[in-house]
């Protein structure tokens, strides 16, 4: 399995203020690595750096190829794709225009997961059912489920979600963390950015932990899960040292 998203000594910052300071990280095909860790550690600072929102130092490679100095545009042309905690949607347009403008730069890269409507549909069928509303009139879940459709109709190799369990019931978490899953077991690479770390280490195949800027820690989803200092601080858990918490199913 070889990597297809890889970031090598990433800073980047807001003005004159670095938030990151020398990340590292690895995505390999057909996974989900989820980096979890406090507010302001820069989780989301990393994610737009990545996409190219925001400026950056250090090596990012798609597929083996350097993007660094490459547009936002050009990235998804190369097959990335961010949705935002924000989420942005369109919201006076209807869910399937919405939909359809996720697709517009795509330029006949091979098929994947999302390559129409129909396949966005088949993944979330509230989305069908809501076809001819407009976006600002959808529930939390629904916008997420349109967020995360809008960036598949792009056919994205990369998918990059940034709290995507934010302000939303704990039964559409499982819900949207579960089509993750789905989306990794089809083809499509998932770098999850997530506060809510039990729900993540629960699909994650790795993960990282994110402090200060730094990577402080990082392994199996697994391991990570069971690890004391993980559980006591993120897990809300004040396991002793010996016990393991077992990663949890998603459903």
């Amino acid at each position: 399995m070889s990597a297809i998203l890889e970031i090598d000594g990433l800073e980047a910052g807001y003005g004159q203020v670095d938030v990151l300071h020398g990340v590292s990280l690895k995505l390999m095909e057909g996974e989900i690595v989820t980096v979890i860790g406090p507010n302001g550690a820069g989780k989301s600072t990393m994610l737009n750096a990545i996409m190219g929102a925001l400026p950056a130092r250090g090596a990012i490679r798609l597929g083996g190829e350097p993007i660094a100095g490459m547009t936002v545009e050009a990235r998804v042309e190369r097959g990335l794709a961010l949705v935002s905690e924000r989420r942005e949607l369109f919201g006076p347009m209807s869910v399937e225009d919405n939909l359809t403008l996720g697709g517009w730069l795509y330029r006949g890269r091979r098929a994947g997961p999302g390559t129409g409507l129909a396949d966005i549909f088949a993944l979330f069928p509230r989305l069908k059912e809501r076809r001819r509303q407009l976006a600002c009139t959808l529930s939390g879940g629904e916008r997420q489920m349109l967020a995360i459709g809008r960036a598949l109709m792009s056919r994205p190799r990369v998918l990059l979600l940034d709290e995507p369990s934010l302000g939303l019931a704990p039964r559409i978490v499982a819900e949207v963390l579960a089509t993750a899953a789905a989306l990794r077991d089809r083809g499509v690479a998932v770098l999850l950015v997530e506060q809510n770390a039990r729900a993540a280490l629960r699909i994650a195949d790795r993960g990282y932990v994110l402090e200060l800027g730094r990577i402080a820690l990082e392994g199996p989803g697994a391991m990570l899960a069971g690890d004391e200092r993980i559980a006591r601080l993120y897990l809300g858990l004040q396991a002793p040292a010996t016990a393991a918490v077992a990663p949890l199913a998603v459903g």
